[in-house]
Formats: structure tokens, sequence, C-alpha cells
């Protein structure tokens, strides 16, 4: 039996060309020309630049954006507490030290605008925290419309401070106030809640209690959310009641979720403003001060009266009071977790 050895036919005229057979191993490539070499290190010069340098030209705008308008801001004010300036000469300073923050601590307008700061942080910060853990934990259940209920609870959050502020005066209205008018049904006297010191800062006290406490409900219930359910199947299968499963477990584990909304909700008590200014359109607080707060101080004493320094004072004592209050925040959390041993 013979094998047929058939030769392979030319390529016809006009086919493809051959391809280039490739050169065989141990071969050695021909070495770059100097123009390849400079372009190859050019690029990789250009590569270890932007593996370098990238990521902070990406983060730069929001630095740049904070020394803009936050740390200058801030370093001048600081400067500006150290001199004797008006509003309307600005740039006429004459120093003085600490002279403005030394005439606060004899000034009694400050120390009543401290006491009211306090006074309405605490009415409004703590049933609004309280009514947000108990609005997210019925949330958190299933419920029909949970979604709506979840959209409509965020609304107050969304609305004008201006509009809400003068809704709730006209519901607070001494003469013709829907809330004076409910009260005089039900065979009580009518209330003239801007005069009294109580009553104003318990209506100031509300407006921030309606647009805040849809916010941190939403807060809860996200942090809710992200417990774990086996924790509430243990507990059930143990025969825990809903309650106990919420002191247990939900609130346990809520815990740096309740610290953040504190120490947010402190500082804006501590920096209140818009809420007391429009509920009267006064900033000095009522006729006696009873509901002025240390932003509305403030600015009586730079828009108002044209003390730059003395403002500025007290936006630094502002600012140092906040710092205070995170400090305190932050050694009772550490205390409470060395306590239920979360920390060695």
């Amino acid at each position: 039996m013979t094998t047929e050895h058939r030769e392979a036919a030319p390529p016809a005229k006009g086919g493809a060309a051959p391809r280039p057979t490739p050169p065989a191993s141990g071969t050695a490539r021909p070495a770059p020309g100097p123009k390849e070499q400079r372009r190859a290190e050019r690029r990789s010069r250009r590569y270890r630049w932007d593996l370098k340098y990238s990521p902070y030209a990406f983060i730069s705008p929001f630095f740049l954006f904070f020394a803009a308008f936050g740390l200058f801001p801030l370093l001048y004010t600081g400067w500006s507490a150290l001199h004797s300036a008006s509003m309307l000469t600005p740039n006429e300073m004459e120093w003085v030290g600490f002279e403005n923050f030394t005439r606060l601590w004899e000034d009694e307008f400050f120390w009543k605008a401290l006491r009211n700061t306090f006074t309405i942080g605490i009415i409004s910060t703590v049933p609004q925290l309280l009514m947000a853990l108990g609005l997210a934990h019925l949330l958190n259940y299933r419920l029909r419309g949970s979604m709506f209920f979840r959209v409509a609870i965020l609304t107050p959050y969304a609305t004008s401070i201006a509009a809400a502020t003068l809704v709730f005066a006209m519901l607070y209205g001494r003469d013709y106030g829907v809330i004076n008018w409910a009260l005089d049904l039900i065979g009580i006297d009518r209330v003239d809640w801007q005069a009294g010191t109580w009553s104003s800062q318990f209506a100031v006290s509300t407006i921030v209690i309606w647009r805040w406490t849809g916010y941190n409900t939403l807060i809860y219930l996200a942090a809710m959310q992200a417990v774990p359910n086996d924790l509430y199947e243990s507990a059930a299968l143990d025969g825990a009641s809903r309650w106990k499963q919420f002191i247990h477990i939900t609130l346990p584990s809520l815990r740096p979720t309740i610290l953040f909304t504190v120490v947010v909700s402190t500082i804006g008590a501590t920096q209140l403003f818009g809420e007391p200014l429009l509920f009267a359109g006064d900033p000095s607080g009522g006729t006696q001060n009873q509901y002025q707060t240390l932003g509305l101080y403030m600015y009586e004493m730079g828009w108002i009266n044209r003390h730059l320094g003395r403002a500025a004072a007290i936006a630094w004592t502002m600012f140092l009071l906040l710092i205070i209050i995170g400090i305190i925040y932050w050694v009772v959390t550490r205390w409470v977790s060395r306590s239920s041993g979360e920390e060695e």
C-alpha cells in the first residue's frame, strides 16, 4: 500500500500574502531606539504620577470648598473675636485680646440665652428621639402601606422652615389661634404663647419636634433593619415578648445610632435660629428675651447692634460648647461600653 504525497498548490495571484514566520526561540529582539526609550520613560513617569496623585485630585474639590467656606470663616471669626470691630467698618479692627469673651461672662443676656438654649434643647430633643424610636419600632414590623407611612413621615423634614414656623405661629395665636380655640372648648383659659417663658419655649420646641421626628425615625428604622432576624426568632422561641425583645435586642443594637442622633440633635439645638426668629419675627426672643437662643443673641449682637467682635466671640463660645459636649458624649460612650463588656 503506497502513500500518496500531494504537493501544496502555490497561492493564486491576488490572494492573501503568506504570514511571516515568528522568530525562532532564543532570537533577541532588536533594541529600541533612543526616541522609543524616551517615549517609554515619559509614559512610565506619567503612569506613576497618575497612580500617586490622582486620588488627591479627585478629593481636592471637597477640601478646597471646605477651606474657602468652612475653615477660613472659622479662623477669621476667631481673629475677629480678639478685636473690637463694627459691622459697618469690618476692616477697622482694634486688638482687645480676650475682652470680648470676658464681657460675655458678665452679660446677663448671654447667660439667659444660654439657659433658654439648654431648656429648649431638652424639651425638643428628648421627646423627639423617644417618638422617633417608637415610630421606627412600629414601622419595622410588616404593616399595610408601610412605604406610604415612611414617605409621609419624612414630609415635615422636606417642608420649608419659614412655612412651617409661620403656620405654627398662627396655630399658637393668642386671639384667633386654633390651639387656644380648642382649649376654650374644654374650659381652659386662653394662653398667650409668645408672652410666657415656658409657653413660648414649649411652642418653639413643638416646631422642632414636628420637623425632625420623621428624619430621626428613618435613621432608627434603617438601623433596626440591619439587626439580624435570628436574634428575634431565638428570643421568641425562648418566650420573650416584643417589649423584652425591644429592650434586650433592639436598644443594645441601636446604641451607636442613638448616640449619633443625640449628638446631631444637640448640635442642632445649640444652633437653633430659624424657628425662634420666625415664631414672632423678633431677634430679641420676646419682650423679656424669654425664648432668645444663642443663635438669636449672636444675630442681634452682630446685625442689630453692629458689634462684630462680640458676635464672633459668641460664635466661638458656641463652637467650644459643642466640642465640650462631644467630649462628654465620647466619655459616656466609652464608660457604657466598658461597663457592658464590649471593650477590654
